[in-house]
């Protein structure tokens, strides 16, 4: 049976189609860092403690990750130790190191190898945190950005299940005469805040757009400001995730303990 496309094969194949567009390099790394990557070991974790597999290449060391747990499989001809963790926990682990990333090697359309500076780089702009401001909004108007912001904070705002219940998007101008663009979150969780707002920073930016601003804040719905903003708002639901134990257990997977490189 042939083999399914995932969406970083999927990016992989547009980068590959139009290798000087930038947009489209963006949206790659972006694919990488929200995935859930198969990172393989050299042997079983202990408690929080990983030791990758390393590969020494001649452009380098490399750590192997695979986008499905088949495709390490196909890799490995069998069982093989590994650990399941998101792309950007990785190139956490990965920055300074000098160690290289290679993703589906030799098993899917994805296959490549990204150099130790692309690790570094990756890390560095998911670390980048957005400032604080103080503004008084004076008024809302309908937002007039590109599709590709549009498209960066739905995708991102999906994968925020049980994080809030909704986002509104709307333009601004501020007292004083400052005009930008605010995204309010509606009814956010205890101490998602902080999580939330990166993700924001995050889609500005991997859509690719130079010198984007985009304010954030966080509101109730019965709030003024967020009712004011609802009639000129493009209005984002989030998903309401299924109710499970959430409890984290594999390496990486409790944001207060990562994992630790052996």
């Amino acid at each position: 049976m042939a083999d399914l496309v995932t969406f970083l094969d999927a990016a992989h194949a547009a980068v590959s189609a139009d290798p000087e567009n930038e947009a489209l390099r963006l949206r790659f790394f972006e694919r990488l860092a929200d995935g859930e990557m198969v990172l393989l070991l050299e042997r079983e974790a202990v408690g929080q403690s990983l030791e990758p597999k390393v590969f020494e290449l001649e452009d380098g060391p490399v750590v192997l990750v695979f986008d499905r747990e088949e495709r390490l499989a196909s890799f490995t001809g069998g069982i093989a130790p590994y650990a399941a963790l998101p792309g950007r926990v990785i190139a956490g682990l990965l920055r300074g190191q000098g160690i290289g990333m290679g993703v589906n090697l030799g098993v899917a359309p994805s296959s490549m190898l990204l150099p130790p500076e692309a690790m570094d780089w990756l890390a560095e702009t998911l670390e980048e945190s957005p400032e604080e401001l103080e503004a008084r909004p004076q008024e809302f108007l309908p937002p007039a950005v590109p599709e590709a912001v549009i498209a960066a904070l739905d995708a991102k705002l999906a994968r925020a299940g049980g994080l809030a219940a909704a986002a509104l998007l709307a333009g601004v101008v501020y007292e004083g005469g400052r005009r930008g663009h605010i995204l309010a979150v509606i009814d956010a969780a205890d101490g998602a805040e902080d999580a939330l707002a990166r993700a924001m920073n995050e889609a500005l930016v991997f859509s690719g757009i130079e010198a984007g601003e985009l304010d954030v804040a966080f509101l109730r719905g019965g709030d003024p400001a967020a009712v004011a903003m609802a009639r000129v708002a493009l209005r984002f639901d989030l998903p309401v995730p299924d109710v499970q134990d959430l409890a984290p257990a594999a390496p990486g997977m409790d944001p207060s303990r990562p994992p630790k490189l052996r």
